[in-house]
């Protein structure tokens, strides 16, 4: 096995350096913030009665845990959507946000032309490409940040940019203190999952090693259902790894009645449970007799704990935990975590055929 240790590991298979960009994540989310914060939006953005948040892959995931916050601290429905053809529900009273990293995200542009036509509100949130060029040429503001990565791992910018706009709008209340502790607690576990950090002392390498060889399934609930789905999109893209993902409580109703088959589950299988201490009793009751149901069939689990206090820093903290995760089980398959070769061959084909 790939000896996490062992810093020639790291210049051998992640050239480009991408656990910088992960520990990165605590300096994104602030400046993302304070600088969403003082982006000037239209005063009337505020009279909407939904949002609607285009999206696909590392820049739709901010949208998702945006709409994870709203269902407990707004009176708006928030929805994702990631397609090429608008939702029918959008109408002068919607304020519809295109977020995209490139700015030229096929599903994304088609769905925003259409937004354009209509009397909608109108926002997008990019680096460039042709989001921020439809945008200016039609008057529509556009919040652009600057920094080359791979978009998954622009996280930050495209989740706490999100949150500071809804906050500005009312849509969402987000007290000072819960960003101050958020900030903290990233800060504080990137120090105990950095690569200096032994596999002894290091939880992130030692899950790491665990998932090794595994088909991955992530089970989540609540604040923590789409922190779940980031896992599963985390593990495909920078593990280059099979993985699943699964939502208290619907999971006992369908996912426990099929760990018997194929039998070759329990030794290939290892679940991991996301709990926080926010989740509703009877969900994280579920969680300690679904943890039995498992050890019962030989199915491998672990629980990881979220941190904080406030469900910001939960979220945060369990994201924060998967990314490293995925970065360690990359150099364990020994790939590169950044590139999408997949991805871009896929891209490449739809471009042979115009839209």
């Amino acid at each position: 096995m790939t000896n996490l240790d062992d810093l020639e590991v790291y210049r051998k298979f992640d050239p480009s350096n991408m656990l910088r960009r992960i520990g990165e994540l605590p300096q994104q989310c602030l400046t993302a913030w304070q600088s969403a914060m003082s982006f000037p939006l239209p005063p009337d953005y505020s009279n909407v009665d939904k949002v609607v948040i285009l999206g696909l892959g590392g820049s739709a995931i901010g949208g998702d845990l945006v709409h994870t916050l709203a269902l407990e601290e707004s009176k708006i429905p928030v929805l994702v959507h990631r397609d090429y053809d608008l939702p029918l529900l959008v109408n002068a009273s919607t304020l519809v946000i295109a977020s995209s990293y490139s700015g030229n995200t096929e599903e994304t542009i088609s769905s925003f032309s259409q937004a354009l036509k209509m009397p909608a509100k109108k926002l997008a949130i990019t680096t460039g490409g042709r989001l921020e060029a439809l945008s200016a040429d039609s008057g529509v503001p556009v919040f652009t940040f600057h920094y080359k990565a791979e978009p998954r791992t622009a996280f930050g910018y495209s989740f706490f940019s999100l949150l500071a706009i809804f906050q500005k709008l009312g849509l969402i209340s987000i007290e000072h203190k819960d960003i101050d502790e958020t900030i903290r607690v990233l800060e504080e576990l990137s120090s105990r999952l950095d690569k200096g950090v032994s596999l002894e002392a290091n939880p992130a390498k030692r899950l790491a090693t665990k998932l090794l060889g595994r088909l991955v399934l992530v089970y989540g609930a609540g604040i923590l259902s789409k922190v779940a789905y980031r896992w599963k999109t985390q593990l495909n893209e920078t593990s280059k790894t099979s993985a699943f993902y699964e939502c208290f409580p619907e999971l006992n109703h369908n996912a426990v009645v099929g760990y018997r088959f194929p039998s070759w589950l329990k030794h290939k299988a290892f679940v991991v449970l996301l709990s926080s201490p926010s989740l509703h009793p009877r969900i994280l009751m579920r969680y300690k007799v679904t943890a039995e149901i498992l050890a019962d069939a030989g199915i491998a689990h672990e629980v990881v704990d979220a941190r904080g206090e406030s469900p910001l820093s939960q979220i945060m903290s369990a994201v924060f935990f998967g990314d490293y995760v995925s970065y360690y089980l990359a150099l364990l398959n020994k790939v590169d975590p950044s590139p999408v070769a997949i991805i871009d061959y896929l891209k490449g084909r739809l471009a042979e055929s115009e839209m």
